[in-house]
């Protein structure tokens, strides 16, 4: 059935949730906390897997700028949440250093590497930068390793190597400029205040890939970025060992398992690197295997849990992920939003009302649809509507 644009207006925050800010959605608070260069030491990774179960649901998401979120937490015990919080080294000063420290690593990282070392000094500048008031969702990349591999997650300043060298990289642009580990981060804080001074931030929420689109980079940034394709699988890595969440979640007690066999870094492709690590044993919501069909879906939260989802999605991702065609991608999306897979996707179903979807091909959630009020039910018992043609 051939239909129109995806119906219903979903709230746009704006802003993403923290710690020290936290969102209320249809499960109880969401916490997210931003862990230092995206890394849980043991004690910390056991702490939040305790905090979890005591405070909130016992469920933990990891988000797609390598954020692990806590949910199901009620409004009267988040002072205690906060405390333990505290307690295991996971705060920020107050709530706008939090917002600013929107800082994403390449989770291949040595200590005392550039990106180490870089990451490190950026994520204290922006800490101090109290004059610096960016948007909600404004967030920097580092990324120094031989081959960027975090081109295909989003962030408004980069900083990447190309040809050898280290580049600072506006989002959106196709060059950018060159710079030392010594200047890095004073050059990424001046392209934050660029961005501000050349209108970058309409209603607090704006986004540099938009500014770029309509006026380019500075006229500075003359030096081509280095095209890099990385695909992460789990599996063995040189740092340790890569598993993928279901969905993007687990229960918070195969965190405290996972520590178990050491420290824990937390990534954007929704995967955990467990440093050192040689294998890791099957625990409720990893996936191990790299041929895992339910690594073909990408699927939000949904109802009820989510206050915006007009359907609930995981069961039906799961049910669908045998039947999604190979190389290909199904984004099932609880509204119009989109948060799991903001850009395009081969396949995206958006939920439309309880238990229905309209079929998006190589667009976003909010896209045209090219079929409407297909029901969970059709799509349970006809998973060849997915495919082309039909």
């Amino acid at each position: 059935m051939n239909g129109g644009a995806i119906s219903g207006t979903p709230k746009v925050y704006g802003w993403c949730p923290g710690a020290l800010r936290p969102m209320m959605s249809g499960d109880g608070l969401v916490v997210r906390i931003r862990a230092p260069l995206g890394k849980l030491s043991v004690n910390q990774a056991r702490g939040v897997a305790r905090l979890s179960q005591d405070f909130g649901n016992g469920l933990l998401d990891i988000s797609a700028r390598a954020n692990l979120q806590m949910r199901g937490l009620r409004a009267d015990r988040y002072e205690a949440l906060i405390e333990g919080l505290r307690g295991l080294g996971l705060l920020d000063p107050d709530a706008q250093a939090e917002a600013r420290r929107n800082v994403l690593l390449a989770p291949f990282w040595a200590e005392g590497d550039d990106t180490h070392a870089i990451a490190t000094d950026l994520s204290a500048a922006l800490t101090a930068a109290t004059d610096l008031s960016l948007p909600g969702k404004f967030g920097f990349a580092v990324d120094c390793g031989e081959a960027p591999v975090l081109q295909d997650t989003a962030a408004d300043i980069r900083i990447e190597r190309a040809g050898g060298t280290l580049i600072l990289r506006a989002g959106g642009a196709e060059t950018g400029t060159p710079v030392t580990r010594e200047s890095a981060v004073a050059e990424a804080l001046a392209l934050a205040r660029w961005f501000l001074k050349q209108g970058g931030a309409p209603e607090g929420r704006g986004r540099m890939h938009r500014l770029i689109a309509r006026r380019g980079p500075p006229a500075a940034h003359a030096a081509p970025m280095a095209r890099a394709r990385f695909t992460a699988k789990p599996g063995a890595v040189p740092a340790g060992t890569l598993a993928a969440l279901e969905f993007g979640q687990m229960p918070a007690a195969t965190l405290a398992r996972l520590a178990d066999h050491g420290p824990v870094r937390l990534t954007p492709w929704r995967m955990l690197l467990v440093e050192g690590a040689a294998s890791l044993p099957p625990l409720p919501g990893l996936i191990l295997d790299a041929a895992d069909p339910r690594l073909q879906v990408v699927a939000c939260t949904g109802a009820p849990g989510c206050l915006q989802a007009l359907s609930s999605t995981r069961g039906l991702a799961r049910q669908l992920a045998p039947h999604v065609p190979a190389g290909t991608k199904l984004h099932i999306s609880g509204c119009a939003k989109g948060c799991a897979c903001p850009g395009t996707a081969p396949l995206t179903l958006t939920a439309t009302g309880q238990e229905e979807f309209s079929l998006i091909r190589r667009g976003t959630a909010a896209d045209q649809p090219v079929k409407t009020r297909l029901s969970a039910a059709a799509l349970r018992a006809a998973p060849e509507l997915l495919k082309e043609g039909n």
